[in-house]
């Protein structure tokens, strides 16, 4: 063994003296710390004295030996790969000799260390280290063992997939019987670690844990009463994620997990609470829920209502007492950040509205952002919400009794919680509630008035999951009077109140759409005047309530009146923001709504907004290209700037329609448009194909000498794995063929056999397939010769996914085409005419020309098979189709 290393004593006390010196709170001398530290990183052995200082140095005080160890893991993350042999062998074994430090902090610090390093990849260049720390697990001293296991729980932590491969020969199949042993161990932290570790391999169904899951099951019920809270909360992480992966070994105890987890979702400590209350989330998800849980919804859901009550330390954590804070500035951390959701194109349908493939996230978010995030209170609100989801309105026999009890309670905690309750219920179990209704929205709408801010707003939250049934009503009865609360709500004093009900009303706009028209100045007065009222948070959320009101009254809005009210705080707070700023994301979002609801009204407004979004477009494309040619040198651009700019322009073609015309003459924004749908960012194409169609709309003459550049462009984006740019691709295919008519010939091939393949595949999202079917339909109007050879591969798919969507231009052109290639390609149809006999009975009025080419396909098929066959197969219809078919086409 070559001599051991040994520190020069002047060199130790410059290393102490800078290990003092970092821990003051003065900025400019940690700085020159931080310097000195780079500097000193040019010394190979430098690590070695700090490895030194934390293991050997025992005079010192320990945050500063653990400190040492801290700046050590620090080069070991950054510049492991240049250490010395000699230097990482010292560090490694001096690790190794003192993982069990009489200190907790030092143990702990050298188990960070040496997982650091073994997640450099060193797992396969350490072969000593995991069978040392597994023998070091039977030391008969507790502080090596607890070491140890500290260091093998972090490593099982960091490095769970490695060491279930080959590559390590497959350490778990000794390592997990081993953990296995110590749940038994007298210690409750050496239980705890035991646990934490196999814990770590669950999810991912490890062979070594599968082949021990029985044993693993015994011990943990084995340990479900310990006295330890950390053993307690690992117990039943365990048994949530088992749920998961290894139901059918839980299935034979299943009744005694539930009546444990009943317990535990009742814990003194909430972490471990929290845990259990997971529990119901994820039963909720499986198949078994209802059969499983059926017997104990009376005990369960007690506990999950009462543990939806804000706690002690919630209340202090929000405020709860501060009433009035309106003028108080945002804290900007509490910010969080937005996320821009580009133009997706979508068909109107029969009953109304745009019906979105995505699901919007109107899960449980009621308003504690500021508590740590994930709470009791918000666990057991979306167990509950999920549970109204399985068993409907089963459940109100368990809540009922208990939400009379809380509504009406004079503690306003408690009052508070069964809001909650409500609105978590409101989803799933809505059929049920309708007959309380009536009693329960005046209710509702008083407590919007309560003198407790915190009820205030979950009332907001609770009402807008009612709103659908609100809107259903006569609007004087219920809509009325929540929509002048709610109005008031948004000007209340208290910020969190003004946010919840800015969220509350943007829902209720979405219901109501036009039933908003009488009230609209009423509306505009107050949202207006909270311009001038809100702080910076709140700006963000009366933006979204502004645009959606524009999205939802349409061209209502476009009233010199109106105008006036909206548009003049919009363009100031326009002209305020800078380029950079990121505040433009929802002040844009909200004036392309705008633009489209006011169309011609929004003409004064437009030249400079389309000027500046086009700028936007042009800085991010350069600053782009920039960062592409010298990345060293300059920033990656924030593309959502290009990505709302580009949406907003939509916005204005189509608000605007011709009039854009010669802003688009006046610009480069084809050639713009040209790089956007050639970037890596797949929502930067999304928003570029959507402006396309747009513009192609608005005024085609300037997008016709493109058409050869971009057609190739739209056919490789015909890739259904990114579900919105393949349907903006498809829309602006079909917008162009429309425009260009037999010269759309050349372009057939480069997109016919994607568009066939998409309309054919499974589970292919309704918007994508209605919109593919409809440029199909588009090319086959203006080329059929092209396109009629294809009916057969096409049509089944084709009818069944227009039946549903409502009479317009779009559908109108597509059946256009259809009736073309049918002409065609008589053969093509045959064996799929009944559907093609549905999709045209669910016109309601077809112009007249188009109920001709019907009457004429109708006719000429029933004369072509003969009135006998004919009857045959007119008999296999339902009723409703063909009495339809023979009312209006005498078929």
């Amino acid at each position: 063994m070559e001599c051991e290393w040994k520190p020069d004593e002047q060199g130790l006390q410059q290393i102490l003296q800078l290990l003092k010196e970092s821990q003051s709170p003065d900025t400019s001398t940690q700085r020159s710390v931080q310097q000195r530290l780079e500097q000193l990183n040019q010394y190979p052995d430098f690590n070695n004295y700090l490895i030194f200082v934390l293991t050997k140095f025992k005079s010192e005080d320990e945050p500063t030996r653990s400190l040492s160890g801290l700046i050590l893991k620090n080069n070991v993350k950054a510049h492991y790969q240049n250490f010395p042999n000699g230097v990482s062998d010292f560090i490694k074994s001096e690790c190794l000799q003192n993982i069990g430090d009489s200190s907790p902090l030092i143990r702990a610090t050298v188990g960070i260390l040496i997982t650091t390093i073994a997640s450099k990849g060193e797992l396969q260049n350490w072969p000593g280290l995991l069978p040392k720390l597994c023998l070091l697990l039977d030391s008969e001293d507790y502080n090596t063992c607890e070491g140890a296991f500290g260091a093998l729980q972090k490593i099982c932590e960091d490095s769970a997939e490695i060491l279930d491969s080959d590559i390590l020969d497959r350490p778990l199949n000794i390592m997990i019987p081993k953990f296995l042993q110590f749940f038994k161990h007298s210690s409750p932290k050496i239980r705890s670690h035991a646990i934490a570790c196999v814990n770590q391999f669950i999810i991912s169904r490890t062979q070594a844990l599968m082949l021990h899951i029985d044993p693993f099951i015994e011990n943990l019920f084995a340990l479900a009463t310990d006295e330890e809270p950390e053993v307690r909360k690992n117990v039943c992480r365990a048994l949530v994620m088992l749920l998961e992966v290894r139901l059918d070994r839980l299935l034979p105890h299943m009744h005694n997990i539930v009546e444990y987890m009943l317990l535990r979702t009742q814990d003194q400590d909430e972490n471990v609470a929290l845990e259990a209350c997971e529990f119901w989330l994820t039963l909720a998800e499986q198949p078994v829920c209802k059969e499983v849980l059926c017997g104990h919804l009376s005990q369960l859901i007690p506990v999950l209502v009462n543990g939806m009550k804000y706690s002690e330390i919630d209340i202090i954590l929000l405020k709860g007492d501060t009433e009035e804070d309106e003028a108080i500035p945002d804290n900007e951390q509490d910010i969080r950040p937005r996320f821009h959701r580009s133009r997706t194109v979508a068909q109107q349908h029969e009953g109304g509205g745009i019906e979105d493939d995505e699901d919007e996230d109107d899960e449980l978010d009621d308003d504690d952002d500021t508590i740590s995030d994930w709470n009791l209170r918000k666990c057991s609100a979306a167990a509950l919400d999920v549970l109204a989801n399985v068993f409907r309105d089963d459940l109100l026999l368990h809540i009922l009794p208990l939400l009379k009890e809380l509504l009406f309670h004079p503690e306003w905690v408690v009052k508070e919680s069964g809001i909650l309750v409500l609105g978590a219920i409101a989803e799933g179990c809505m059929q049920g509630m309708i007959p309380y209704l009536p009693e329960l929205i005046p209710h509702l709408v008083l407590c919007l008035a309560d003198k407790k801010a915190l009820v205030r707003s979950i009332t907001c939250w609770t009402l807008s999951r009612y709103a659908h049934w609100v809107v259903s009503q006569p609007p004087d009865t219920y809509l009325k009077p929540l929509m002048t609360e709610l109005l008031k709500r948004i000007l209340d004093s208290n910020k969190r109140v003004q946010e919840a009900a800015c969220s509350a009303f943007a829902t209720l706009e979405e219901e109501a759409c036009t039933e908003l028209v009488p009230y609209l100045a009423f509306i505009l007065d107050t949202l207006v005047f909270a311009f001038s009222k809100y702080q910076h948070k709140n700006l963000l959320i009366l933006y979204d309530a502004i645009g959606t009101l524009a999205d939802s009254v349409g061209h209502h809005l476009n009233k010199p009146e109106y105008i006036q009210m909206l548009m003049p705080p919009l363009i100031q707070k326009w002209n305020q923001l800078k380029d950079e700023d990121k505040d433009l994301f929802p002040l844009l979002e909200c004036l392309s709504s705008v633009a489209t609801a006011l169309q011609s009204g929004f003409l004064p407004y437009c030249e400079p907004v389309y000027q500046r979004c086009v700028n936007l477009v042009q800085k991010t494309l350069a600053q782009a290209m920039l960062y592409q040619s010298q990345p060293d040198q300059y920033e990656a651009p924030d593309k959502d700037f290009m990505i709302v700019a580009l949406d907003l322009l939509s916005g204005l073609a189509e608000g605007l329609g011709g009039t854009i015309e010669e802003l688009v003459a006046r610009s480069n924004i084809l050639t713009l448009m040209y790089q956007c749908m050639q970037d890596k960012m797949p929502e930067v194409r999304q928003s570029s194909f959507a402006l396309l169609g747009d513009l192609t709309k608005a005024c085609f003459q300037h997008v016709k000498p493109c058409i050869a550049d971009f057609m190739p462009i739209l056919g490789t984006n015909l890739n259904p794995e990114l579900i919105s740019v393949c349907n903006n691709a498809t829309w602006a295919i079909g917008e162009i063929s429309i425009q260009m008519g037999s010269e759309m010939q050349p372009y057939i091939a480069m997109v016919l056999h994607q568009l066939v393949e998409i309309i054919n595949r499974p589970n292919t999202p309704k918007t994508l397939l209605e919109n593919t079917a409809i440029t199909i339909g588009r090319l086959g109007y203006v080329c059929p010769q092209e396109v009629a050879p294809m009916l057969q591969q096409f049509i089944r798919p084709w009818c069944t996914s227009l039946r549903n969507i409502r009479d317009n231009e779009e559908k109108d052109s597509a059946f256009r085409g259809i009736c073309t290639m049918i002409s065609v390609n008589p053969g093509g149809v045959v064996q799929d005419f009944i559907f093609f006999c549905d999709a045209v009975a669910s016109w309601v009025n077809p112009k007249d020309d188009l109920r001709d080419m019907f009457y004429k396909i109708l006719h000429g098929f029933k004369n072509q098979v003969g009135e006998e066959n004919w009857m045959r197969f007119s008999d296999q219809f339902p009723m409703p189709l063909k009495e339809r078919l023979a009312t209006f086409y005498g078929v």
